[in-house]
Protein backbone atom coordinates (compact mmCIF):
# COMPACT_ATOMS: atom_id res chain seq x y z
CA UNK A 1 0.00 0.00 0.00
CA UNK A 2 1.27 3.55 -0.85
CA UNK A 3 1.93 5.61 2.01
CA UNK A 4 -0.27 7.46 4.24
CA UNK A 5 0.41 11.48 3.92
CA UNK A 6 0.36 14.08 7.05
CA UNK A 7 0.77 17.50 6.44
CA UNK A 8 0.98 19.86 9.30
CA UNK A 9 0.87 23.27 8.22
CA UNK A 10 1.56 26.51 10.21
CA UNK A 11 0.52 30.26 9.22
CA UNK A 12 2.67 32.91 8.94
CA UNK A 13 6.19 31.03 10.38
CA UNK A 14 9.15 31.95 9.12
CA UNK A 15 12.01 29.38 9.35
CA UNK A 16 14.97 31.51 10.90
CA UNK A 17 12.79 31.10 14.15
CA UNK A 18 13.22 27.45 14.10
CA UNK A 19 15.98 25.99 16.50
CA UNK A 20 16.15 23.19 13.66
CA UNK A 21 17.20 26.28 11.72
CA UNK A 22 19.83 27.95 14.09
CA UNK A 23 17.75 29.91 16.54
CA UNK A 24 19.18 29.90 20.04
CA UNK A 25 16.54 31.06 22.23
CA UNK A 26 13.03 29.47 20.69
CA UNK A 27 12.35 26.16 21.76
CA UNK A 28 11.01 23.31 19.86
CA UNK A 29 11.44 19.35 20.27
CA UNK A 30 8.81 18.10 18.50
CA UNK A 31 9.97 19.87 15.26
CA UNK A 32 13.83 19.24 16.41
CA UNK A 33 12.59 15.49 16.31
CA UNK A 34 11.23 15.82 12.85
CA UNK A 35 14.16 17.25 11.70
CA UNK A 36 16.71 15.09 13.33
CA UNK A 37 14.86 12.23 11.54
CA UNK A 38 13.70 13.75 8.44
CA UNK A 39 14.53 15.78 5.43
CA UNK A 40 15.10 19.61 5.67
CA UNK A 41 14.66 21.82 3.49
CA UNK A 42 17.20 24.80 3.88
CA UNK A 43 16.27 27.11 1.00
CA UNK A 44 12.40 26.62 0.77
CA UNK A 45 9.83 29.23 -0.28
CA UNK A 46 6.44 29.87 -0.79
CA UNK A 47 5.79 30.87 -4.68
CA UNK A 48 3.72 34.30 -3.43
CA UNK A 49 3.18 35.42 0.59
CA UNK A 50 0.15 36.25 1.13
CA UNK A 51 -1.99 33.58 2.93
CA UNK A 52 -4.71 32.31 0.42
CA UNK A 53 -2.92 32.44 -2.94
CA UNK A 54 0.23 31.06 -1.26
CA UNK A 55 -2.29 28.06 -0.16
CA UNK A 56 -3.96 27.68 -3.90
CA UNK A 57 0.10 27.68 -4.75
CA UNK A 58 0.32 24.65 -2.66
CA UNK A 59 -2.78 22.69 -3.65
CA UNK A 60 -2.49 23.13 -7.06
CA UNK A 61 0.95 23.22 -8.05
CA UNK A 62 0.75 26.37 -10.10
CA UNK A 63 1.82 30.01 -9.60
CA UNK A 64 -1.43 32.43 -9.22
CA UNK A 65 -1.05 33.86 -12.92
CA UNK A 66 -2.23 30.35 -14.30
CA UNK A 67 -5.03 29.98 -11.92
CA UNK A 68 -6.37 33.61 -11.27
CA UNK A 69 -5.96 33.20 -7.36
CA UNK A 70 -4.47 36.37 -6.67
CA UNK A 71 -5.05 37.60 -3.54
CA UNK A 72 -7.01 36.78 -0.41
CA UNK A 73 -10.60 37.39 -2.03
CA UNK A 74 -9.65 35.90 -5.22
CA UNK A 75 -11.64 32.62 -5.66
CA UNK A 76 -9.59 29.56 -5.96
CA UNK A 77 -11.86 27.63 -9.60
CA UNK A 78 -13.26 24.38 -8.77
CA UNK A 79 -11.97 23.33 -12.54
CA UNK A 80 -8.27 23.34 -11.42
CA UNK A 81 -7.41 20.30 -9.94
CA UNK A 82 -5.59 20.02 -6.40
CA UNK A 83 -3.11 17.48 -4.92
CA UNK A 84 -6.52 16.07 -2.99
CA UNK A 85 -7.87 15.51 -6.39
CA UNK A 86 -4.69 13.59 -7.32
CA UNK A 87 -4.72 11.87 -4.74
CA UNK A 88 -8.41 10.70 -4.19
CA UNK A 89 -8.22 9.46 -7.43
CA UNK A 90 -5.33 7.53 -6.42
CA UNK A 91 -7.25 5.64 -3.91
CA UNK A 92 -6.58 7.80 -1.23
CA UNK A 93 -8.83 8.92 1.81
CA UNK A 94 -8.65 13.13 1.48
CA UNK A 95 -9.02 15.24 4.84
CA UNK A 96 -8.92 18.33 5.68
CA UNK A 97 -8.87 19.72 9.56
CA UNK A 98 -8.82 23.68 9.50
CA UNK A 99 -7.02 26.69 7.30
CA UNK A 100 -6.74 26.73 3.81
CA UNK A 101 -8.58 29.83 2.92
CA UNK A 102 -10.44 28.67 -0.02
CA UNK A 103 -12.31 31.76 -1.44
CA UNK A 104 -15.32 30.74 -3.54
CA UNK A 105 -18.29 28.14 -3.09
CA UNK A 106 -16.19 25.40 -3.45
CA UNK A 107 -14.75 24.55 -0.01
CA UNK A 108 -13.72 20.98 -0.31
CA UNK A 109 -11.32 21.19 -3.80
CA UNK A 110 -11.02 17.19 -3.79
CA UNK A 111 -11.09 16.40 -0.31
CA UNK A 112 -13.42 13.82 1.04
CA UNK A 113 -14.09 15.38 4.30
CA UNK A 114 -13.78 18.69 6.02
CA UNK A 115 -13.60 18.10 9.69
CA UNK A 116 -13.76 22.22 10.82
CA UNK A 117 -14.75 25.62 9.26
CA UNK A 118 -12.31 28.12 8.37
CA UNK A 119 -10.96 30.90 10.18
CA UNK A 120 -11.20 33.35 7.35
CA UNK A 121 -13.60 34.10 5.50
CA UNK A 122 -14.66 33.04 1.87
CA UNK A 123 -16.35 35.68 0.40
CA UNK A 124 -14.83 38.60 -1.80
CA UNK A 125 -15.06 40.96 0.84
CA UNK A 126 -11.05 41.58 0.71
CA UNK A 127 -10.40 42.22 -2.45
CA UNK A 128 -7.96 44.79 -2.87
CA UNK A 129 -8.00 47.87 -5.40
CA UNK A 130 -5.19 48.72 -7.76
CA UNK A 131 -7.03 51.63 -8.73
CA UNK A 132 -6.92 53.12 -5.55
CA UNK A 133 -3.27 52.73 -4.13
CA UNK A 134 -3.67 55.64 -0.94
CA UNK A 135 -7.24 53.68 -0.13
CA UNK A 136 -6.56 52.09 3.12
CA UNK A 137 -9.70 49.26 3.73
CA UNK A 138 -10.45 48.46 7.04
CA UNK A 139 -9.73 45.30 6.77
CA UNK A 140 -6.30 45.36 6.22
CA UNK A 141 -3.25 44.72 8.63
CA UNK A 142 -2.81 47.49 10.75
CA UNK A 143 -0.38 47.66 13.96
CA UNK A 144 -2.76 46.78 16.80
CA UNK A 145 -1.26 43.58 16.69
CA UNK A 146 1.97 44.91 17.70
CA UNK A 147 1.50 47.75 19.86
CA UNK A 148 -1.02 45.12 22.15
CA UNK A 149 0.99 42.37 22.05
CA UNK A 150 1.43 40.04 24.81
CA UNK A 151 0.08 37.61 27.49
CA UNK A 152 -3.38 36.16 27.72
CA UNK A 153 -6.06 33.50 28.22
CA UNK A 154 -8.07 33.11 25.58
CA UNK A 155 -7.94 33.71 21.75
CA UNK A 156 -9.83 33.26 18.86
CA UNK A 157 -6.95 31.53 17.41
CA UNK A 158 -6.50 29.61 20.37
CA UNK A 159 -9.81 28.52 20.13
CA UNK A 160 -9.38 27.20 16.49
CA UNK A 161 -6.43 25.57 16.48
CA UNK A 162 -7.43 23.26 19.26
CA UNK A 163 -10.12 22.20 17.79
CA UNK A 164 -8.65 21.49 14.36
CA UNK A 165 -6.00 19.40 16.64
CA UNK A 166 -8.70 17.84 18.40
CA UNK A 167 -10.85 17.01 15.06
CA UNK A 168 -7.79 15.75 13.73
CA UNK A 169 -6.55 13.36 16.03
CA UNK A 170 -10.24 12.34 16.76
CA UNK A 171 -9.84 11.33 13.04
CA UNK A 172 -6.85 9.27 12.73
CA UNK A 173 -8.42 7.26 15.82
CA UNK A 174 -11.63 6.58 13.92
CA UNK A 175 -9.22 5.60 10.21
CA UNK A 176 -7.50 3.50 12.53
CA UNK A 177 -9.79 1.60 13.84
CA UNK A 178 -12.26 1.40 10.26
CA UNK A 179 -12.21 -2.17 8.76
CA UNK A 180 -11.69 -0.95 5.41
CA UNK A 181 -7.47 -0.12 5.10
CA UNK A 182 -7.28 3.16 2.45
CA UNK A 183 -4.34 5.27 2.66
CA UNK A 184 -4.97 8.66 3.93
CA UNK A 185 -3.88 12.05 3.12
CA UNK A 186 -4.49 14.50 6.04
CA UNK A 187 -3.79 18.35 6.31
CA UNK A 188 -3.68 19.90 9.84
CA UNK A 189 -3.73 23.16 9.34
CA UNK A 190 -3.21 26.12 12.78
CA UNK A 191 -3.34 29.25 12.40
CA UNK A 192 -0.11 30.41 14.61
CA UNK A 193 1.61 31.53 14.73
CA UNK A 194 0.23 34.04 12.28
CA UNK A 195 -0.55 37.61 14.25
CA UNK A 196 -1.87 38.92 16.68
CA UNK A 197 0.61 37.99 19.39
CA UNK A 198 -1.08 37.33 21.89
CA UNK A 199 -0.25 34.17 23.67
CA UNK A 200 -1.44 32.38 26.67
CA UNK A 201 1.26 31.98 30.23
CA UNK A 202 2.31 28.27 29.64
CA UNK A 203 3.80 29.16 26.35
CA UNK A 204 5.02 32.78 27.33
CA UNK A 205 6.51 32.00 30.22
CA UNK A 206 9.09 29.67 28.09
CA UNK A 207 10.62 32.96 27.61
CA UNK A 208 12.18 35.99 29.61
CA UNK A 209 12.13 39.68 27.97
CA UNK A 210 16.10 39.56 28.53
CA UNK A 211 16.63 36.75 25.94
CA UNK A 212 14.68 37.89 23.04
CA UNK A 213 16.87 39.06 19.77
CA UNK A 214 15.61 41.99 18.77
CA UNK A 215 15.15 43.19 15.12
CA UNK A 216 18.18 44.10 12.98
CA UNK A 217 18.46 48.30 12.66
CA UNK A 218 15.30 49.17 10.42
CA UNK A 219 16.08 50.82 7.11
CA UNK A 220 14.50 54.45 6.86
CA UNK A 221 11.40 54.54 5.28
CA UNK A 222 12.16 57.30 3.06
CA UNK A 223 15.35 54.80 2.14
CA UNK A 224 12.92 51.65 1.34
CA UNK A 225 11.93 50.45 -1.92
CA UNK A 226 8.65 51.56 -3.47
CA UNK A 227 6.95 48.62 -2.33
CA UNK A 228 8.03 48.43 1.62
CA UNK A 229 6.88 52.07 1.64
CA UNK A 230 3.40 51.06 -0.14
CA UNK A 231 3.29 48.06 2.65
CA UNK A 232 4.21 50.77 5.31
CA UNK A 233 0.84 52.78 4.37
CA UNK A 234 -1.26 49.41 3.71
CA UNK A 235 -0.51 48.04 6.89
CA UNK A 236 -0.92 51.60 9.11
CA UNK A 237 2.92 51.41 9.91
CA UNK A 238 3.64 55.26 9.54
CA UNK A 239 0.88 56.11 11.55
CA UNK A 240 1.78 54.30 14.61
CA UNK A 241 4.92 54.65 16.82
CA UNK A 242 6.33 50.85 18.40
CA UNK A 243 8.38 51.02 21.07
CA UNK A 244 11.31 48.80 21.75
CA UNK A 245 9.30 46.73 24.50
CA UNK A 246 6.18 46.78 22.04
CA UNK A 247 8.72 44.82 19.65
CA UNK A 248 10.04 42.67 22.52
CA UNK A 249 6.43 41.87 23.33
CA UNK A 250 5.35 40.90 19.84
CA UNK A 251 8.68 38.64 19.12
CA UNK A 252 8.19 36.73 22.80
CA UNK A 253 4.47 36.21 21.89
CA UNK A 254 5.72 34.93 18.49
CA UNK A 255 8.29 32.54 20.00
CA UNK A 256 5.46 31.29 22.38
CA UNK A 257 3.13 30.36 19.32
CA UNK A 258 5.92 28.52 17.76
CA UNK A 259 5.97 26.56 21.05
CA UNK A 260 2.47 26.08 20.68
CA UNK A 261 2.33 25.06 17.37
CA UNK A 262 5.37 22.36 18.72
CA UNK A 263 2.95 20.89 21.22
CA UNK A 264 -0.09 20.71 18.71
CA UNK A 265 2.76 18.64 16.47
CA UNK A 266 4.00 16.53 19.26
CA UNK A 267 0.21 15.91 20.31
CA UNK A 268 -0.61 14.51 16.28
CA UNK A 269 2.91 12.44 16.34
CA UNK A 270 1.60 10.71 19.26
CA UNK A 271 -1.60 10.18 18.16
CA UNK A 272 0.51 8.81 14.50
CA UNK A 273 1.94 5.91 17.03
CA UNK A 274 -0.67 5.32 19.16
CA UNK A 275 -2.89 4.33 16.11
CA UNK A 276 -0.11 2.39 14.02
CA UNK A 277 0.45 4.40 11.83
CA UNK A 278 3.70 6.23 12.25
CA UNK A 279 5.91 3.39 10.02
CA UNK A 280 3.88 4.13 7.22
CA UNK A 281 3.03 8.02 7.14
CA UNK A 282 5.03 10.43 5.27
CA UNK A 283 5.11 13.78 7.93
CA UNK A 284 5.85 17.34 5.88
CA UNK A 285 5.83 19.73 7.85
CA UNK A 286 5.53 23.62 5.99
CA UNK A 287 4.24 27.15 6.63
CA UNK A 288 2.28 29.15 3.84
CA UNK A 289 4.50 32.10 4.01
CA UNK A 290 6.65 33.73 6.67
CA UNK A 291 6.71 37.08 9.16
CA UNK A 292 9.10 40.03 8.88
CA UNK A 293 8.54 40.26 12.59
CA UNK A 294 10.14 43.97 12.26
CA UNK A 295 12.89 43.73 10.36
CA UNK A 296 13.81 45.89 8.06
CA UNK A 297 11.20 47.86 9.66
CA UNK A 298 8.78 45.77 8.54
CA UNK A 299 5.72 43.59 9.63
CA UNK A 300 4.09 40.55 8.29
CA UNK A 301 4.20 39.21 4.87
CA UNK A 302 3.44 40.61 1.45
CA UNK A 303 7.42 40.71 0.16
CA UNK A 304 9.43 38.86 -1.52
CA UNK A 305 12.32 39.36 1.17
CA UNK A 306 13.54 36.15 2.85
CA UNK A 307 11.83 37.06 6.29
CA UNK A 308 8.22 37.39 4.25
CA UNK A 309 9.02 34.59 1.55
CA UNK A 310 10.75 31.53 3.15
CA UNK A 311 9.42 28.57 4.59
CA UNK A 312 9.84 25.87 6.51
CA UNK A 313 10.26 22.57 4.89
CA UNK A 314 10.17 19.40 6.78
CA UNK A 315 9.77 16.10 5.41
CA UNK A 316 9.98 13.08 7.92
CA UNK A 317 9.51 9.40 6.35
CA UNK A 318 12.95 7.39 8.22
CA UNK A 319 11.33 4.50 6.40
CA UNK A 320 11.74 5.98 2.84
CA UNK A 321 14.21 8.56 3.29
CA UNK A 322 17.63 8.95 5.20
CA UNK A 323 17.77 12.05 7.37
CA UNK A 324 19.84 14.73 5.46
CA UNK A 325 19.58 18.43 4.54
CA UNK A 326 18.99 20.06 1.11
CA UNK A 327 20.50 23.61 0.67
CA UNK A 328 18.63 23.87 -3.17
CA UNK A 329 15.86 26.59 -3.41
CA UNK A 330 12.85 24.67 -3.60
CA UNK A 331 9.29 26.03 -3.36
CA UNK A 332 5.26 24.97 -2.35
CA UNK A 333 4.46 24.43 -5.98
CA UNK A 334 6.68 21.65 -5.69
CA UNK A 335 4.81 19.63 -2.99
CA UNK A 336 1.84 18.50 -5.43
CA UNK A 337 4.24 16.59 -8.15
CA UNK A 338 6.04 15.43 -4.94
CA UNK A 339 2.73 13.51 -3.66
CA UNK A 340 1.68 12.23 -6.78
CA UNK A 341 5.57 10.47 -7.32
CA UNK A 342 4.95 9.59 -3.65
CA UNK A 343 1.22 8.02 -4.45
CA UNK A 344 2.54 6.48 -7.94
CA UNK A 345 6.04 6.70 -8.73
CA UNK A 346 6.36 8.34 -12.14
CA UNK A 347 3.23 9.97 -11.84
CA UNK A 348 3.91 13.42 -11.76
CA UNK A 349 5.44 12.96 -15.10
CA UNK A 350 1.95 12.49 -16.62
CA UNK A 351 -0.27 15.29 -15.07
CA UNK A 352 -3.15 16.18 -17.24
CA UNK A 353 -2.75 19.25 -16.31
CA UNK A 354 0.82 19.94 -16.03
CA UNK A 355 1.70 21.46 -12.41
CA UNK A 356 4.71 24.64 -12.44
CA UNK A 357 6.40 23.11 -9.54
CA UNK A 358 8.73 19.82 -9.85
CA UNK A 359 8.76 16.58 -7.67
CA UNK A 360 11.12 16.80 -5.00
CA UNK A 361 11.26 13.28 -5.02
CA UNK A 362 15.55 13.44 -6.25
CA UNK A 363 15.94 15.66 -3.24
CA UNK A 364 14.87 13.53 -1.11
CA UNK A 365 16.65 10.40 -2.16
CA UNK A 366 19.68 12.53 -1.82
CA UNK A 367 20.26 12.45 -5.78
CA UNK A 368 20.34 15.85 -6.32
CA UNK A 369 17.90 17.87 -7.46
CA UNK A 370 16.49 21.72 -9.21
CA UNK A 371 17.44 24.77 -7.64
CA UNK A 372 15.00 27.48 -8.83
CA UNK A 373 11.74 29.12 -7.44
CA UNK A 374 9.46 31.25 -9.56
CA UNK A 375 6.99 34.10 -7.39
CA UNK A 376 4.42 36.18 -8.22
CA UNK A 377 2.81 38.82 -5.83
CA UNK A 378 -0.78 40.06 -6.91
CA UNK A 379 -2.15 41.89 -3.86
CA UNK A 380 -2.53 44.32 -1.60
CA UNK A 381 -0.04 47.01 -1.40
CA UNK A 382 1.17 46.60 -5.18
CA UNK A 383 -0.09 48.35 -8.14
CA UNK A 384 1.76 46.37 -10.82
CA UNK A 385 2.54 42.12 -10.84
CA UNK A 386 5.70 41.82 -9.13
CA UNK A 387 8.16 38.82 -9.82
CA UNK A 388 11.08 36.68 -8.42
CA UNK A 389 13.37 34.82 -9.73
CA UNK A 390 15.49 32.86 -6.78
CA UNK A 391 18.03 30.48 -8.55
CA UNK A 392 21.40 29.79 -6.57
CA UNK A 393 22.62 32.56 -4.52
CA UNK A 394 20.57 35.08 -6.07
CA UNK A 395 17.39 36.54 -6.02
CA UNK A 396 15.99 38.57 -8.45
CA UNK A 397 12.93 40.92 -8.00
CA UNK A 398 10.60 42.86 -10.73
CA UNK A 399 7.74 44.66 -11.39
CA UNK A 400 6.90 47.32 -13.98
CA UNK A 401 6.44 49.81 -11.12
CA UNK A 402 9.45 49.73 -9.65
CA UNK A 403 13.45 49.53 -9.67
CA UNK A 404 14.78 46.23 -10.12
CA UNK A 405 15.76 44.30 -6.93
CA UNK A 406 19.02 42.21 -7.17
CA UNK A 407 20.77 40.38 -3.38
CA UNK A 408 22.72 37.67 -3.34
CA UNK A 409 21.38 35.81 -0.13
CA UNK A 410 24.45 33.40 0.33
CA UNK A 411 26.62 36.29 0.36
CA UNK A 412 24.04 38.84 1.99
CA UNK A 413 21.13 37.23 3.77
CA UNK A 414 19.97 40.26 5.35
CA UNK A 415 19.48 41.72 1.94
CA UNK A 416 21.01 45.00 2.73
CA UNK A 417 22.89 45.48 -0.40
CA UNK A 418 20.56 45.78 -3.32
CA UNK A 419 23.03 44.97 -6.33
CA UNK A 420 20.23 45.60 -9.09
CA UNK A 421 22.21 49.03 -9.79
CA UNK A 422 25.76 48.35 -9.81
CA UNK A 423 27.32 48.30 -13.39
CA UNK A 424 29.12 45.01 -12.63
CA UNK A 425 25.96 43.10 -12.34
CA UNK A 426 23.92 44.71 -15.41
CA UNK A 427 24.56 41.09 -17.39
CA UNK A 428 22.73 39.38 -14.68
CA UNK A 429 20.41 42.17 -14.68
CA UNK A 430 19.67 41.85 -18.68
CA UNK A 431 19.61 37.98 -18.05
CA UNK A 432 16.86 37.89 -15.70
CA UNK A 433 14.84 40.66 -17.65
CA UNK A 434 15.08 38.43 -20.53
CA UNK A 435 13.77 35.66 -18.77
CA UNK A 436 10.99 37.50 -16.95
CA UNK A 437 9.51 38.64 -20.61
CA UNK A 438 9.96 35.17 -21.95
CA UNK A 439 8.17 33.36 -18.61
CA UNK A 440 5.74 36.42 -17.88
CA UNK A 441 3.29 38.60 -20.05
CA UNK A 442 3.01 41.42 -17.52
CA UNK A 443 0.72 43.93 -19.16
CA UNK A 444 -1.95 41.13 -19.90
CA UNK A 445 -1.28 40.00 -15.94
CA UNK A 446 -1.86 43.25 -14.95
CA UNK A 447 -4.93 43.91 -16.97
CA UNK A 448 -6.49 40.16 -15.54
CA UNK A 449 -5.75 41.52 -11.38
CA UNK A 450 -7.65 44.34 -12.67
CA UNK A 451 -10.39 42.90 -14.01
CA UNK A 452 -10.51 40.44 -11.47
CA UNK A 453 -11.06 43.15 -8.82
CA UNK A 454 -13.53 44.90 -10.69
CA UNK A 455 -15.88 41.79 -11.07
CA UNK A 456 -15.03 40.89 -7.23
CA UNK A 457 -15.91 44.79 -6.16
CA UNK A 458 -19.01 44.35 -8.19
CA UNK A 459 -19.99 40.91 -6.95
CA UNK A 460 -19.30 41.24 -3.29
CA UNK A 461 -21.45 45.14 -3.52
CA UNK A 462 -24.35 43.30 -4.69
CA UNK A 463 -24.45 39.90 -2.25
CA UNK A 464 -24.67 42.61 0.50
CA UNK A 465 -27.64 44.28 -0.53
CA UNK A 466 -30.38 42.65 0.79
CA UNK A 467 -30.02 38.84 2.29
CA UNK A 468 -26.31 37.72 2.71
CA UNK A 469 -25.59 34.29 1.90
CA UNK A 470 -22.06 32.62 3.04
CA UNK A 471 -20.27 30.38 1.18
CA UNK A 472 -18.03 29.29 4.65
CA UNK A 473 -17.96 25.73 5.37
CA UNK A 474 -20.36 24.60 7.51
CA UNK A 475 -19.06 20.89 8.95
CA UNK A 476 -21.86 18.31 8.98
CA UNK A 477 -22.33 16.09 11.83
CA UNK A 478 -24.97 13.01 12.02
CA UNK A 479 -25.94 13.04 15.41
CA UNK A 480 -27.67 9.48 14.65
CA UNK A 481 -24.70 7.67 14.25
CA UNK A 482 -22.45 8.98 16.87
CA UNK A 483 -21.88 7.20 20.44
CA UNK A 484 -24.82 5.24 21.51
CA UNK A 485 -28.41 4.99 19.45
CA UNK A 486 -31.09 2.56 19.56
CA UNK A 487 -30.90 1.57 16.20
CA UNK A 488 -27.33 1.03 16.62
CA UNK A 489 -26.61 -3.01 18.36
CA UNK A 490 -24.39 -1.77 21.11
CA UNK A 491 -22.31 -5.14 21.05
CA UNK A 492 -21.23 -4.23 17.37
CA UNK A 493 -21.04 -0.45 18.20
CA UNK A 494 -18.83 -0.98 21.59
CA UNK A 495 -16.14 -3.50 19.97
CA UNK A 496 -15.83 -0.94 16.70
CA UNK A 497 -15.24 1.85 18.91
CA UNK A 498 -13.00 -0.10 20.89
CA UNK A 499 -9.03 0.47 19.76
CA UNK A 500 -6.87 -1.62 19.91
CA UNK A 501 -10.17 -4.45 19.42
CA UNK A 502 -10.32 -7.65 22.22
CA UNK A 503 -11.35 -9.60 19.35
CA UNK A 504 -10.60 -8.98 15.54
CA UNK A 505 -13.27 -8.40 13.03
Amino acid sequence: MPPNVLILMADQLTPRFLPCHGHPVVKAPALDALAAGGVVFDAAYCNTPLCAPSRAALMSGRLPSSTGAYDNAAEYRSDIPSFAHHLRGAGYRTILSGKMHFCGPDQLHGFEERLTTDIYPADFGWTPDWRRPDHRPSWYHNMSSVTEAGRCIRTNQIDYDEEVVFAASRKLYELARLPERRPFCMVVSMTHPHDPFAIPDPYWNLYRDDEIDMPGPAIPPAEMDPHSQRLRHVCDMDAAEITPAQVRAARRAYYGAISFVDEQVAKLHETLRLSGFADNTVVLFLADHGEMLGERGLWYKMSFFEGAARVPLIVHAPFLFSPHRVAEAVSLIDVLPTLVDLAEPGAAARLPTPADGRSLLPHLRGDGGHDEVLGEYLAEGAIAPIVMIRRGGLKFIHSPADPDQLYDVAADPQERTNLAAHPAHAEQIALFRAEVASRWNLPALHESVLASQARRHLIDAAARNGRFHSWDHQPFQDAAQQYMRNHLALDDLEAMARFPRVHPP
